[in-house]
């Protein structure tokens, strides 16, 4: 346990980095190309780190990481199947895994400021949220192990 919990908070970290930095950019008035861009990639970021930290746990748990076509999408209904993550977050989250296979598979001048906005804007309450669940989630594993 102590070795997914470790590698869960080298996650957390990153993914903490990254949340001080799109503060920073956040309060920039005019955003250009290329902060958009960055915006994109921090969300990118985020998103990957908490796909990260449920492969940890599935790999933890001698769970199978989905390895289909749609494997990040599988990924995340697998959680919540193993009740890693709730409903809600699922949904929440679903939102950044369509954004990052827009950006990654997108020219960057596509991006819409209007519609990164709620993402750049909502996605420190969501990943609190998800970091949450994940918590009780371990705690209840090494309460039951």
């Amino acid at each position: 346990m102590a070795n997914v919990k470790d590698k869960i908070l080298a996650e957390n970290e990153n993914i903490e980095k990254i949340l001080i930095e799109l503060e920073k950019v956040k309060k920039k008035p005019s955003k250009e190309l290329v902060i958009l861009v960055g915006i994109g990639a921090f969300l990118q970021n985020i998103y990957t780190g908490m796909e990260n930290i449920l492969k940890q746990i599935l790999l933890h748990q001698n769970l199978p990481i989905p390895e289909s076509p749609t494997w990040h999408k599988d990924l995340l209904n697998f959680a919540f199947d193993n009740k890693i993550i709730s409903k809600e977050i699922l949904d929440k989250i679903g939102k950044y895994l369509v954004f990052r296979h827009f950006f990654t598979h997108a020219y960057g001048f596509f991006i819409d400021e209007e519609k990164l906005e709620p993402l750049m804007n909502n996605i420190s309450e969501i990943y609190s949220e998800f970091k949450r669940e994940i918590d009780e989630y371990l705690l209840k594993e090494q309460e039951d192990g």
